[in-house]
């Protein structure tokens, strides 16, 4: 255990010297290239592509996205060019989904025909999204075909229904998404997949996630639906990636805040497509609303290294979300969370079988193992101490809560086969408890 902290330490060290900048280039604003101002209701893909593509060509530079709505089907980034996305600048995606053809893309661990993001980047070293705008994905359209298949079966898959990413960067690096407002993604908000070196800070992540639809049979009113849930909302998949950084962002969507990915299946760690995510920095984040505050899973093989430090938990969000697939082997490790504030989360730990889309492919259940977990100076409020448990013959081993002092419904954590589960100072409803024995 010392020596997994030693090196979360000098992880440490190495992020706080990850700055990079946007080296000095000419500007220029997107309607200097054909872009009509005052059009919000035409999809303007073919310009804005134009002024990007010319602004690559003619050098780089930073691309200027005016006060303003313009509105776009799917645009591929290209070298050089910084997006800014000026105060009062809209950017908003099509509501018509022909305005996303289907392209080879990343999604739920797997690359496959699925539709693009509004943004796209790859194979890239340098990219740069800035705000103070606004990239709105417009997602209620998608978000009603989406409710509307799940009442016809509710064993429709995420991928049954085409719903936009507002971004997706792959197989880039040096990544920096600067001070925006991503708002009402068909989707998933920012998807960075096979990238290394990135920095999303300063970023407001929301998604409406109120009840979803209660609209049953073939004759209801779908179009007159008010749909204030989006499904699918995850906040940012960090999807086999290294040294990445999420510092200062707010995040209130109605599904994981934060996941980080790989693949799934029994045959996951033979997945040269899925590296490890590892060497990952969360802190100073405001995490509202959501599934979890760093969750692994839906689809993740190995995640090491991860730190999540001085950050806020709100109601109804567990800390640390561990998805433990019976049919993929699994191993998290190195996982620390230090000095959060929690008023009203969920749980400290969600770590326990996740069976959705279980499908073993006919082979014997693999193993998984989760080591070197560190819960630190945590105060605050919240439902449950939460589950701590996985799958028969998982290996949960060096788990650690250390000076944490909360106010709670229950103060009992459920716990599975663990080896190795300490208590120091945890006090819980004003009393000093010890750590519950395992199964």
């Amino acid at each position: 255990m010392r020596r997994s902290l030693a090196a979360l330490a000098a992880l440490l060290v190495a992020f706080s010297a990850l700055t990079v900048g946007r080296a000095d280039a000419a500007d220029a604003v997107i309607t200097d290239f054909g872009v009509q101002a005052g059009e919000s209701d035409r999809v303007q893909t073919v310009a804005l592509q134009r002024a990007i593509d010319e602004t690559s060509a003619g050098g780089g530079g930073r691309l200027t996205v005016p006060e303003g709505e313009f509105r776009t089907g799917a645009l591929d980034l290209k070298a050089g060019v910084e997006l800014h996305l000026a105060e009062g600048a809209v950017l908003l995606g099509s509501d018509d989904i022909a305005d996303f053809p289907i392209r080879q893309t990343r999604i739920e661990g797997k690359v496959q025909p699925w539709v693009p993001a509004v943004l796209n980047a790859k194979g890239l070293s340098g990219v740069r999204v800035t705000g103070p705008g606004t990239l709105d994905g417009d997602g209620k359209p998608y978000w009603t075909a989406f409710w509307k298949r799940r009442a016809e079966n509710r064993k429709c898959t995420n991928l049954e229904v085409h719903r936009p990413r507002l971004m997706y960067f792959e197989s880039c690096d040096d990544v920096e998404v600067i001070d925006l407002n991503l708002r009402n993604s068909g989707f998933w908000n920012l998807h960075v997949y096979k990238c290394a070196g990135v920095r999303i800070e300063g970023v407001s992540i929301r998604a409406p996630h109120g009840d979803p639809p209660r609209i049953t049979g073939d004759d209801q009113p779908w179009d007159e639906v008010s749909i204030d849930r989006a499904p699918s909302s995850d906040g940012i998949d960090v999807d086999s990636c290294q040294s990445v950084v999420i510092r200062d962002c707010v995040i209130s969507v109605g599904d994981d805040c934060i996941a980080l990915k790989g693949t799934k299946g029994p045959r996951a760690m033979e997945d040269e497509a899925s590296p490890p995510v590892e060497n990952i920095l969360i802190e100073g984040c405001d995490f509202q609303s959501g599934h979890g505050v760093m969750t692994c899973g839906s689809e993740a093989t190995i995640v090491r290294n991860v730190v999540v430090r001085d950050c806020k938990v709100g109601p109804g969000v567990p800390v640390c979300r561990l998805k433990l697939r019976p049919d993929t082997p699994q191993r998290y490790e190195n996982l620390l969370f230090d000095g959060l504030t929690l008023d009203g989360a969920q749980s400290l730990f969600d770590v326990k079988p996740w069976r959705q889309f279980y499908d073993p492919q006919g082979m014997a259940p693999p193993k998984s193992e989760v080591r070197n977990v560190v819960l630190r100076n945590i105060t605050g409020s919240l439902r449950s101490l939460g589950d701590l448990r996985g799958n028969r013959g998982d290996s949960i081993e060096n788990v650690t809560l250390s000076n944490i002092e909360l106010i709670t419904d229950r103060g009992d954590l459920r716990v599975g086969e663990v080896v190795g589960l300490r208590y120091v100072g945890v006090v819980i409803n004003g009393d000093e408890i010890e750590a519950p024995d395992s199964e």
